[in-house]
């Protein structure tokens, strides 16, 4: 399963989701970066993604985006290939 990676803050309910969602579709791991904790980290993922909002969802070098950007990814039938990913 491909590496998951999960730029959160610690009051997000939407990180909570994106969380609780990936652990019930099988993922074990979830590396979780507290930009909340490490502004230097915030400024990261911002120069990552261009986006300011947390959760900011990778898979493998792919970036999701946010959770409902996961959900559709799921909808869509593009999460579990993904995931599944060497």
């Amino acid at each position: 399963m491909s590496l998951v990676k999960i730029y959160t803050t610690a009051v997000c309910p939407y990180c909570v989701r994106a969380k609780q969602f990936l652990k019930a579709r099988g993922v074990e791991h979830i590396e979780e970066v507290r930009v909340d904790l490490s502004p230097e980290q915030r400024d990261y993922m911002v120069n990552l993604t261009g986006r300011r909002t947390v959760p900011q969802i990778f898979i493998g070098d792919h970036h999701v985006g946010g959770c409902d950007d996961l959900m559709a990814l799921d909808s869509s039938g593009g999460l579990m290939p993904l995931l599944q990913a060497n």
